[in-house]
């Protein structure tokens, strides 16, 4: 199973950013120095994917303008002898093959993921949510396509979540077979607590093939009056079978809040240049709470 293409979702609201969001894109927010979608985009391309296809709307241009030249700005770093700066400007739009397609009605993630269809063309196609963000030794995206590839199945990440949260994700039940990697029996779309059957929550990363499109024109509109993903591949997966893997690495959303913030000190430390203040300045605030 060969994956060439991604397909990432970025035409919701963001109305869990607000009032951030309210003119910008939730993916452009920066965390650090970059964008929370160049993240998302790095990990595919670190994982070898070739094609990024965005589905979006028509507020959501900037996003890829932001993985296109910007000449002018180029044209300023060159003439002010910024080599450093611009290799990095120009790297982001050279990454990856960037295509769009807009999602005309917010109808759900499957519905999303169904305005795709064309451009994923008949392959199997990873799908990455644009505010979830895994950092490992292994990419996240990369974790699934190994599994992927070796058994020839769709394959879906997962993390366990804390019993009181599962009404904010789908989650899967199944076999474990060894080494995170399970068997699935069933899935559901944010179930009620105490009605779960499992804590292990479906998280922002997917390995899917073509025929997911058929499940997804055949379910009905699930939570919400959506067309949920969940539901499709939970059709998909009585039909041809279907595996979870239990994600390795640090996960970030960055759509909440104590999240967002976390992953900006998370990088900011990493910086040696800003470290050693960065430390400081963190421990003085944490004093003013003790």
């Amino acid at each position: 199973m060969n994956i060439r293409k991604v397909v990432i979702p970025v035409a919701g609201w963001g109305t869990r950013s607000l009032p951030a969001s309210k003119n910008i894109p939730k993916e452009m927010l920066p965390i650090y120095n970059k964008p929370v979608i160049q993240y998302v985009v790095e990990e595919a391309m670190v994982s070898g994917i070739q094609d990024v296809i965005f589905v979006t709307n028509r507020d959501k241009s900037v996003i890829e303008d932001h993985f296109d030249y910007n000449l002018q700005l180029e044209g300023v770093l060159e003439r002010a002898g910024k080599k450093a700066l611009l290799e990095k400007v120009r790297f982001v739009a050279e990454m990856v093959n960037i295509m769009a397609v807009r999602q005309k009605k917010q109808l759900g993630l499957g519905h999303a993921v169904l305005c795709a269809e064309h451009l994923v063309a008949g392959e199997p196609f990873a799908i990455m949510v644009g505010d979830d963000l895994i950092f490992g030794d292994v990419p996240g995206i990369r974790q699934l396509m190994m599994v992927a590839q070796t058994e020839n199945k769709p394959v879906i990440g997962v993390m366990e979540v804390p019993p009181d949260k599962v009404s904010k994700y789908g989650i899967v039940a199944g076999r474990e077979r060894g080494d995170g990697v399970y068997e699935i029996t069933d899935m559901v779309e944010k179930p009620a607590v105490g009605e779960a059957p499992s804590n292990l929550a479906i998280i922002g990363r997917y390995v899917l093939t073509p025929d997911i499109f058929d499940h997804i024109r055949a379910v009905p509109p699930g939570h919400g009056g959506e067309i949920q993903l969940t539901d499709a591949m939970r059709s998909l997966a009585r039909e041809r079978g279907m595996l979870a893997i239990r994600m390795q690495g640090e996960r970030f959303d960055a759509g909440d809040w104590v999240d967002y913030l976390i992953a900006n000190i998370h990088f900011g430390l990493e910086d040696d240049d800003l470290q050693l203040n960065l430390l400081a300045r963190l421990q003085a605030e944490l004093a003013d709470y003790a």
